[in-house]
């Protein structure tokens, strides 16, 4: 559930980013990717 997070979270953060810049769009792709880790772990943990 991690890398499914990280994965959608990153993508988001870099669409939404890409049209301020590419620095932008890398920064809230990392922002993204923390966001979709912490939300996949918290969702796997409530799956198990």
């Amino acid at each position: 559930m991690s890398f499914i997070g990280t994965t959608v979270g990153s993508t988001a953060g870099w669409w939404v980013g890409a049209h301020a810049g590419i620095m932008t769009a890398f920064i809230l792709s990392m922002v993204g990717f923390g966001a979709g880790m912490w939300y996949g772990r918290r969702l796997a943990d409530r799956i198990e």
